[in-house]
């Protein structure tokens, strides 16, 4: 997971005036935008970057540096593993079209909310083997590369197994380990991987300790044997890639995957390996004052910064100012209507009920939303509107949003849970916080001929529950599912269906062009600092380095996606919201008067990765947060 305890510097308005435009576009960064003219490779570590640098240096595209850079960071265990999930969204110069790739795994056989209540959870858990879907990384990884890359995936997996045979481990995920070992000591496959210093003091690698992953090298040395094996025969590069596919999903390393999870307590079957499959879509997009937004579907969160966009795109956020405290209040605003609907609305689109996506992303639905916007008041008691009028049908659920919410949108009653909801435990307001911003990585390439891709890859991090002898640390996104369709009618567990997850890359596109690739780690705060990195650019001209590091907001007016198994440890916290702790004392008072709580943060956003694409001159810029180990090469 993403520690919560780095020293963080965010941006300084170094100017008399907060509110003035002109220093934020003079204002230098700590870290220096990355600028290139034939490729650029951005993620979450160091070492992953230079793996989609040297795909590059051998002639790959920007998906095989893509594919290259998921591995390597699965292989280091940043904030992920092999077993979770992977989505992407890629741009092909060919087509001039923008894909959606959902590589999400789906809840297993057994994975019922009966059977999930039996067992005295309120959500799903947390940890463990039941918090298991199926893994999507390995099949999305494998389906990106074949039908849109160029190299073997031997070619694409040798620095992830370079690094499996032994790296020098990294002190944030080292120390992770150690932190939580206490919970990896209760699966015997995780200990046996993850802490080779039993019953020392220190019993997780120290810093720099070359960490060896047996299990997980000898994995993708069998999906590299069987492409090799299939070339042999004749196969076409593509075919030979799907060979080592099958061999995860339906061959011998799918037999000892399921072995180990079953044996751990786990539900995952051979049958919900084989039939799962990674599925290309239609991206969800909107227009933003000229710009195209292009995000996942509604199984991500992705559709509510378009939600968002909508709604702003009624207001002129420009006049207000950059943090000024109607451009948060708005901005807040927005944001809580249409994370509101998220929580309600979102869910897997192959399964009944079907979301009412056209609805929620209707402009007339979005000036309708704004028009309840206070700009003097913080409303506490916003909740989900009805989107269904704005495609010509009745909402099923009319009785159930009048039960709980007013027929004006707002919430009559914000303590509502749930009947089997008896816990009243208090949280512990820096495990809301851990919760709120679970991060993840982020994986962003764009090459010279065209190809961009932006993924935001999860699952499976520490501490994970490894399957087995695979070396495969297994997902832990079941806990985004609801139990009780009174939370979310869209988004109750069934066995095949995936969660609704927090994972959102972006792609954007202006006059017929790529404009920004964009991602972020930060659990439900990712569409919050997506939005306002947008906007940092497209309102206030800020650089993308500039936009990277400069201070948001968080709103917490919304229920958690991870995290507890507790009504209580979900439920939103009107007007709570998160500033950076440079916001000036006037700012601080007009917001107070505004009815919101108010907590400050060196650190307000995940590390966010972004490309620009400058046509001007014909070369990338890019971006890469100060608020973590972030990294980016380009040429």
């Amino acid at each position: 997971m993403i520690s919560m305890k780095f020293h963080i510097n965010t941006l300084l308005l170094v100017t008399t005036s907060f509110f003035s435009l002109s220093p934020i576009i003079a204002q230098r960064t700590q870290k220096p935008p990355l600028h290139a003219k034939h490729w650029m490779a951005i993620t979450g570590k160091p070492l992953a970057a230079t793996a989609g640098a040297r795909v590059f240096q051998d002639g790959g595209n920007a998906v095989d540096a893509a594919c290259a850079m998921l591995a390597a960071t699965c292989t280091m265990w940043d904030v992920l593993s092999w077993g979770g999930e992977t989505q992407a969204l890629i741009y092909n110069p060919k087509t001039k079209k923008v894909i959606s790739l959902n590589a999400m795994g789906v809840a297993p056989s057994g994975a019922t909310a009966a059977f999930f209540k039996s067992k005295g959870y309120e959500f799903p858990p947390e940890y463990g083997p039941l918090a298991a879907t199926t893994p999507g990384t390995p099949g999305g990884l494998c389906h990106m590369l074949a039908k849109y890359g160029t190299k073997s995936l031997q070619e694409i997996l040798a620095p992830a197994m370079e690094m499996a045979a032994g790296y020098p481990i990294d002190a944030q995920t080292a120390n992770s380990i150690e932190r939580q070992k206490n919970i990896i000591k209760q699966w015997p496959y995780s200990k046996k991987v993850l802490l080779p210093h039993l019953g020392e003091k220190r019993e997780a690698p120290e810093a720099g300790e070359i960490f060896v992953q047996s299990d997980l090298l000898n994995t993708l040395t069998k999906m590299v044997e069987a492409e090799k094996q299939a070339l042999k025969k004749g196969a076409s590069r593509k075919a030979a890639i799907m060979a080592a596919y099958d061999r995860f999903y339906k061959g011998d390393i799918a037999d000892e995957f399921v072995r180990g999870c079953q044996e751990q307590g786990g539900l995952i079957t051979k049958a919900d390996l084989a039939n799962w499959k990674p599925i290309e879509e239609e991206p969800m997009q909107v227009n933003y004052k000229g710009i195209d937004v292009y995000k996942m579907q509604q199984w991500t969160q992705g559709p509510s910064m378009l939600q968002a966009l909508n709604i702003l795109e009624n207001f002129d956020l420009k006049s207000m100012g950059y943090n000024s405290p109607s451009y948060i209040h708005t901005i807040y605003q927005a944001m809580s209507m249409a994370f509101a609907d998220r929580d309600f609305y979102y869910g897997d689109p192959y399964f009944e009920p079907k979301e009412p996506m056209q609805g929620l992303l209707s402009k007339a639905y979005a000036k309708q939303r704004a028009a309840l916007i206070n700009p003097n008041q913080n409303d506490s008691l916003i909740g989900p509107g009805d989107p269904y009028p704005f495609e010509g049908k009745t909402n099923p659920y009319a009785e159930l949003l009048k039960k709980r919410f007013a027929p004006d949108g707002k919430n009559d009653n914000r303590n509502f849970a749930p009947a089997h909801d008896t816990s009243g435990v208090a949280m512990v307001e820096e495990l809301y916080q851990d919760r709120l911003w679970r991060g993840t990585t982020t994986v962003e390439a764009a090459d010279k001929e065209g190809w961009i891709v932006s993924i935001t890859p999860s699952g499976g991090w520490i501490p994970a529950c490894i399957a087995g002898n695979t070396g495969v640390g297994m997902s832990q996104r079941m806990q985004s599912f609801v139990l009780d369709s009174t939370l979310n009618p869209y988004n109750v567990v069934t066995p095949g269906k995936r969660p609704r997850v927090t994972l959102t890359p972006t792609l954007a596109m202006k006059d017929g062009k790529p404009y920004l690739c964009f991602g972020v780690q930060g659990g439900d705060t990712q569409d919050q600092n997506l939005l306002q990195f947008f906007l940092n650019m497209a309102e206030f001209g800020m650089t993308v380095q500039q936009a990277s590091e400069a201070a948001n907001i968080n709103t917490n007016q919304l229920w958690l996606s991870l995290g507890g198994n507790k009504i209580d440890d979900r439920k939103p916290r009107a007007g709570n919201i998160l500033l950076s702790d440079k916001t000036p004392a006037s700012v601080r008072e007009k917001l107070r008067s505004m009815g919101y709580k108010m907590s400050f943060e060196e650190r307000t956003s995940g590390p966010i990765n972004a490309l620009y694409f400058d046509w001007k001159h014909g070369s990338f810029w890019g971006g890469s947060s100060n608020h973590g180990e972030d990294y980016g090469i380009g040429w």
